[in-house]
């Protein structure tokens, strides 16, 4: 049977192979950013006893030391005990403290068959990680059957090409803009095909949400000139630069980052008009497409408030503390919405929900134009 005729005959069938296949590479395919540690393991293990004796309290600020004794549970010195340290540098942020009993993740140096320092990196979470993430996969599957087995496909090469692509892409200097334009193209192509199959729906949603993301790219690189906004402002991003990457161009990567995240939301509000219209199409064979596409523009219009209000939470919530920060201190409400960090924060969400309202009207046009029958003759 070839391509063709699978796909008149299972339309969800061949955009589930081409996933599995695209899984499979970008399992396979390296990052080029490999390090394998020389004379050093990376291992789980066991705290047995702890010593906070040469931890020094300051207020809320704890330095010194804290020295454990762990059974190493992994690596060449799997079941041995030995002594570890846990260094405190003051930051509420960074610092841990362990208990015995805990479970961590530990960095032990050695030189040959000898142990030489075991350092004490962080609690460890793994499992309880893959736990999670398992009870969500399953719930996912008991509630939507196949449809959650392909959304669990579609969320595992969304991870991978965003680990395995973007960001090695990124870090060798490419685009920005271009490199995340091409990849939320192609993501939102495979998405939608996984949902629909290979039919007009996936057509009309694909069609409507890439230029819902174009006018969201295009205003993001507007107004971050406009706004006079560096990439700087991303956190971890002048970490970058320290590290050995000066050639990066942050600001670009800032713009990226704009519509990159508002590309599911996107998505999803393109779904639910072209979901809406084919329904209608359905229960209305002879509608004309300007009828549908009416249609389409009455379910985005109650669609657009909720979808630009969870937008709003989505970007705000990791920003709470910071609000109390200016609460606290009393700071003037035009100095917050002047500062720097908001006002990249008002690009995200104000652009982002820009590309919101545009991709309804959008979808509902393009869906009115390819679903109906007269305009399919």
């Amino acid at each position: 049977m070839n391509l063709t005729a699978l796909r008149e005959k299972h339309p969800a069938l061949l955009p589930v192979l081409l996933g599995v296949l695209l899984l499979a590479v970008l399992l396979l395919l390296p990052t080029g950013y490999e390090v394998t540690y020389q004379n050093a393991d990376r291992v789980k293990a066991l705290v047995l006893e702890t010593d906070e004796s040469s931890i020094v309290d300051t207020g809320l600020i704890r330095s010194g030391e804290q020295r454990c004794r762990v059974r190493l549970l992994g690596g060449i010195f799997s079941g041995q005990e030995t002594e570890a340290v846990n260094r405190l540098s003051g930051s509420l942020a960074q610092d841990k403290l362990f208990s015995p009993g805990d479970y961590a993740f530990v960095a032990v140096s050695h030189d040959g068959d000898r142990i030489t320092t075991v350092t004490m990196t962080d609690h460890y979470r793994l499992d309880k990680e893959a736990w999670l993430a398992g009870l969500f996969l399953l719930l996912l599957v008991l509630f939507a059957g196949r449809t959650g087995l392909r959304a669990i496909l579609s969320f595992a090469v969304t991870i991978l090409l965003l680990w395995k692509v973007l960001v090695p892409a990124l870090l060798a200097g490419w685009n920005p803009v271009w490199v995340a334009l091409g990849i939320v193209m192609a993501l939102t192509v495979l998405i939608l095909s996984l949902i629909y199959g290979l039919d007009r729906r996936c057509l009309a949603a694909a069609s409507g949400a890439a230029l819902g993301i174009l006018v969201t790219a295009a205003l993001g690189r507007c107004f971050t000139d406009l706004f006079q906004i560096h990439g700087a402002v991303m956190e971890s991003s002048e970490s970058l630069l320290y590290a050995g990457y000066q050639h990066l161009d942050l600001t670009r990567i800032f713009v990226a980052s704009i519509f990159l995240g508002s590309s599911g939301a996107v998505m999803d509000l393109s779904v639910d008009i072209c979901s809406a219209v084919y329904e209608v199409v359905c229960r209305r064979p002879d509608i004309s497409p300007r009828e549908a596409i009416s249609s389409g523009f009455a379910v985005g219009r109650a669609a657009c408030g909720s979808t630009t209000t969870t937008l709003l939470l989505a970007y705000s919530g990791s920003y709470i503390a910071l609000l109390m920060v200016f609460m606290a201190q009393g700071t003037p409400l035009e100095f917050i919405l002047n500062y720097k960090y908001v006002a990249a924060e008002i690009i995200h969400t104000i652009v982002g929900s820009f590309g919101l309202v545009t991709v309804a009207p959008m979808t509902a046009v393009t869906s009115g134009l390819l679903l109906t029958r007269r305009a399919g003759r």
